[in-house]
């Protein structure tokens, strides 16, 4: 282990460096999540039977967002670590590979999303709700090819610490999605009444805009111009692909497992009551929405530690991955503030039903709770991934989700007659375990000699 005496200077160019990349990666996250409330929104004011269907298909399609999204995380940072070497002549070749890899993982992703019926079974999707269920996923499948080459064009960018392309693009998307889902939701201009299949014609015409924008805005744009785009042009290369399979593979189990335990948990609670059901809905929706600025800060800290992976600064990898971590507690403690001292208003901004808010509040305390947790888990991993470093991760948080989580909610809410508090309860336990133990990998593989300059 090499001792670390914080330089104050270094710590405050660190931090403004890594807020400065991570408000637009903020922004593309609240953004990204922005969807889901459209199609809710549009759909609950067109029947609860249509609300019902699409937030059932978002919920399966959102298990496919995260594969890709998780695959194409070995972008960042090898793009990172290239720019900080000095080579950004290269980037163009693992860019091209990366598209590559997109539209496989795309293909497989249509192929899964449009036969996700035993899914349906397993999650118990009652039979008069399939038939609206499976019109928006069979939609909306299209789009999974635009989707993975979306993420891994945004890897590109971010890598390239260029992040407001990200947050522009997110943004611009919900833009047209809202009237466009509208129009074809409720069947303005003469045109029919869609409901679940207009939904998911919208999205999917969205993310193929998005994508296509995108694109054309890196290889148009100087700003890209040093990373040779059009001279990576190439068959697929199967070591390259490989190399990014090795560090997108784990990411996507990760990100799996973590939307499984939610899924999971859900499942658990849906056996406890409407009012239940309900309650953890909102405290889960105030949860995520919150979790998107420590996600976008994650991002930011993958990029700046693979930055200075390839410079082969050491202490610049210390300093961007504790400066990182303490910005996180700092922005949590914000966070779990607002949830332990407001639950009630917060509750009150979804629903007027008095039970619903009240369990809510309540779950939104501990909510509030595992907060610090959540943070150093989420930005722990993304300083992990700058280093390529996501095998391991993948085990820790399968372990800690999974091997902790679960069986502890499980045991609290059924045996000890906790509800869902006690579900709650093990996600605060899981997250804990996942914050310890990914922060400590961090702390090792940081502080190991090999990440001295040479020389």
């Amino acid at each position: 282990m090499l001792s670390f005496r914080p330089d104050r200077a270094r710590v405050a160019h660190e931090v403004g460096a890594t807020v400065r990349l991570a408000l637009p990666l903020i922004a593309a996250q609240l953004a990204a999540v922005g969807p889901n409330f459209v199609d809710a929104v549009l759909a609950g004011h067109l029947s609860a039977h249509v609300q019902a269907a699409v937030t059932t298909a978002v919920s399966i399609w959102a298990l496919a967002l995260v594969c890709g999204l998780g695959m194409m995380m070995a972008v960042p940072p090898s793009v990172a670590q290239l720019d900080g070497a000095g080579r950004r002549h290269e980037v163009g070749a693992v860019f091209v590979q990366a598209l590559w890899l997109a539209w496989g993982m795309g293909i497989v992703l249509w192929f899964l999303v449009r036969h996700a019926t035993p899914l349906l079974d397993w999650i118990g999707v009652v039979p008069t709700l399939r038939t609206d269920v499976m019109h928006f996923l069979h939609a909306i499948s299209w789009a999974a090819p635009a989707m993975t080459s979306y993420f891994a064009i945004r890897g590109l960018s971010e890598g390239l610490s260029l992040t407001r392309p990200s947050m522009y693009f997110g943004f611009g998307g919900l833009l047209v999605l809202a009237p466009l889902g509208y129009v074809l939701m409720y069947g303005k201009f003469g045109l029919p009444a869609l409901g679940s299949l207009g939904s998911g014609i919208a999205t999917a015409t969205v993310l193929w805009l998005e994508m296509l924008a995108f694109l054309w805005f890196v290889i148009k744009h100087p700003a890209y111009s040093e990373a040779n785009l059009r001279g990576g042009l190439a068959w697929p290369q199967p070591r390259m692909i490989f190399e990014l399979l090795k560090v997108g593979g784990p990411m996507s189990i990760t990100l799996l497992a973590e939307g499984g335990l939610f899924v999971a948990v859900a499942l658990a609670i849906a056996t406890l009551g409407e009012t239940v059901v309900a309650s953890h809905q909102v405290a889960l929706s105030v949860a995520t929405i919150a979790f998107m600025i420590p996600l976008g800060l994650s991002m930011a800290i993958t990029v700046r530690v693979g930055n200075a992976v390839g410079r082969g600064d050491g202490r610049g990898v210390r300093y961007a991955g504790l400066c990182g971590v303490g910005l996180a507690l700092c922005i949590q403690a914000v966070s779990s503030t607002v949830m332990l001292t407001l639950p009630h208003v917060l509750a009150r901004a979804y629903t007027h039903d008095a039970g619903v808010i009240a369990l809510a509040a309540q779950l939104m305390v501990l909510a509030g709770l595992f907060q610090f947790s959540d943070g150093i888990q989420v930005t722990s991993n993304g300083a992990l991934r700058g280093l390529k470093d996501t095998r391991v991760p993948m085990v820790i948080t399968l372990f800690a989700y999974w091997g902790v989580g679960m069986p502890v909610g499980w045991w609290l809410a059924f045996r000890h007659d906790m509800g869902a508090r006690g579900m709650w309860i093990g996600l605060i336990a899981g997250l804990t375990m996942a914050a310890i133990l990914l922060f400590t990998r961090f702390c090792r593989n940081a502080f190991r000699e090999r990440w001295q300059r040479p020389g």
